[in-house]
């Protein structure tokens, strides 16, 4: 269990360096976080916070970070993976 947390946190850390105070604003709902998938026209999707403790979605995250980094001009996350993978990846935790 120790070792869920630590990630999360260390989820949660990378999102902070990422989101700024324009995504108050939006249609989010508590427990969510807003992301934008996709390599050149990017989609918005809204996905639980408990995703981001998942391995799976941590590769991810860290797959995007090294390769990417995480300052995106779109104000969230952005995930420049294609969105088939992505909705393919979120099914698949929902149904974990």
């Amino acid at each position: 269990m120790g070792i869920q947390l630590t990630g999360l946190a260390q989820a949660k850390q990378k999102l902070q360096r990422t989101l700024s105070g324009r995504l108050g604003n939006t249609n989010v709902p508590k427990g969510h976080i807003a992301v934008y998938v996709g390599e050149s026209n990017k989609k918005r999707f809204v996905i639980p916070i408990a995703y981001l403790n998942h391995p799976l979605f941590q590769d991810l995250l860290n797959k995007v970070e090294e390769e990417f980094g995480f300052n995106h001009p779109m104000g969230g996350l952005t995930i420049p993976c294609s969105e088939e993978y992505f909705i393919s990846l979120t099914t698949s935790l929902n149904c974990s």
